[in-house]
């Protein structure tokens, strides 16, 4: 990307849509474009969820709301810069779960935890000084409609439901770990109904948020069509 275009002033910018579509992938490499932080708030959402796991709010499948949300103030989260991958790790209360977080176990149960209003509370007000000095890309799915409203700019990442499951599929496969992909169609169009239906910060397209459907594109050609979008937004700044 053109070092002039790196140079404008920073802003915000404001990654959501559907679980498994790449939001992370797509951020990360849009940060590191432009010097920009990294802010990942699924994977926040994740560490709630798997704290509850581990720590007794989750019994047979069942999430207690209430035990979770008494716990929330001994739940710290912070991000660590990894060399090795050359990106953020997620730490809860100290500990590296960068890699727990990321299993079928806690994809079942995330979205239920994200739709608890005092936890949804709680991370977008850490989401929200996280980006207080810009600079920063954040993916979600409620980062341009309410953690970030006046985000300079805001993209909607949107795929096919079996595209994505086979990409879930494909990452949860090089883990090692042994799935269907009948389990995961499941849980994602389970997910996507979860997230659009919840009373409070319903998954949804904000107004001026631009729409990219990436379930055809290569990483690169993602590349080439947010250098482009990104080049003409800061020119209208």
């Amino acid at each position: 990307m053109n070092s002039s275009i790196r140079q404008n002033r920073k802003i915000v910018i404001a990654v959501d849509g559907f679980s498994s579509c790449g939001k992370s992938t797509f951020a990360k490499l849009v940060a590191a474009r432009l010097g920009y932080i990294f802010i990942d708030t699924g994977a926040m959402y994740r560490a709630v969820t798997l704290y509850a796991i581990e720590h007794g709010c989750v019994t047979n499948g069942i999430l207690d709301e209430d035990k979770l949300i008494a716990a929330l103030d001994d739940i710290t989260i912070s991000f660590r810069f990894n060399p090795d991958r050359g990106a953020s790790d997620i730490y809860v209360n100290d500990e590296w779960v960068e890699g727990k977080i990321r299993t079928i176990t806690v994809s079942n149960l995330v979205s239920r935890v994200s739709a608890i209003g005092e936890v949804r509370t709680r991370l977008v007000a850490l989401q929200q000084e996280m980006g207080r000095e810009k600079g920063v890309v954040m993916d979600g799915r409620d980062i341009g409609t309410v953690v970030f409203p006046n985000a300079e700019l805001k993209i909607y990442m949107t795929a096919d439901p079996e595209v994505r499951a086979e990409r879930r599929y494909l990452e949860l496969q090089a883990k090692g770990e042994e799935v269907s992909r009948e389990d995961i169609v499941a849980n994602i169009l389970e997910r996507d109904h979860l997230d659009q239906t919840r009373a409070i910060s319903p998954l949804r397209k904000a107004d001026d948020a631009v729409v990219l459907d990436n379930g055809g594109m290569t990483l690169e050609e993602e590349m080439e069509w947010f250098d482009t979008l990104f080049a003409q937004r800061v020119k209208s700044l």
